[in-house]
């Protein structure tokens, strides 16, 4: 005997095969968005069998898969979401980034966070160390750019090489205590920057 896929577990296939792609965003995967949002328990009850949580936020328009810590469960099921390593100044990228999200939620109507690589490039600069050579300085900002767009936290715009969306998941991830601890590990740094310049 043959079981026939309704339209709906069709639905819910797409919306987790696409959860487990990535971030779904509102703007982006507008199909998937709205039948995550009808399905949203479903989603949930898959997706924990397989040790993870849905993270759903209608506000700014995304949804990611997170692992559930189990603490030191001995049963803990093996992770499906990777854990990724930054570099250092790929996470002094993450925190000016979401520094600048923060600004201009508060200073501007717009939705949408828009920099240019000179821009990315000059908020990096004072994190760099001296270099007389623009060119290795230009393709190391380049290469954690390219992370940074890896991670999904920043998109290239259509047509412009040169400009970059700030996406809001961002905020799931770089939160203010997060920000705080790397506040003091800033300072720590720019006092040892500035000792080796004297």
């Amino acid at each position: 005997m043959t079981t026939t896929r309704t339209e709906t577990d069709n639905e819910l296939t797409a919306v987790l095969v696409q959860l487990f792609k990535g971030v779904v965003y509102r703007d982006t995967h507008e199909r998937q968005w709205q039948q995550l949002l009808r399905q949203r328990s479903q989603v949930s009850d898959y997706v924990a069998m397989l040790g993870l949580s849905a993270e759903i936020d209608e506000a700014e328009g995304y949804a990611y898969l997170r692992s559930v810590d189990r603490g030191d469960d001995e049963d803990q099921l093996p992770r499906l979401v990777a854990r990724r390593a930054m570099s250092f100044h790929v996470s002094i990228l993450l925190a000016l980034l979401r520094k600048k999200l923060a600004e201009f939620d508060a200073t501007s109507a717009d939705v949408r966070l828009i920099l240019t690589r000179d821009q990315i490039t000059e908020m990096l600069r004072v994190f760099l160390p001296e270099s007389s050579n623009d060119v290795r300085l230009l393709a190391g900002v380049n290469a954690h750019i390219s992370k940074v767009i890896d991670l999904g936290f920043l998109t290239p715009l259509r047509n412009q090489p040169d400009a970059f969306e700030v996406r809001r998941i961002i905020k799931a991830f770089v939160d203010g205590q997060w920000l705080a601890d790397f506040e003091r590990r800033l300072a720590e740094y720019r006092a040892e920057l500035a000792g080796e310049g004297s």
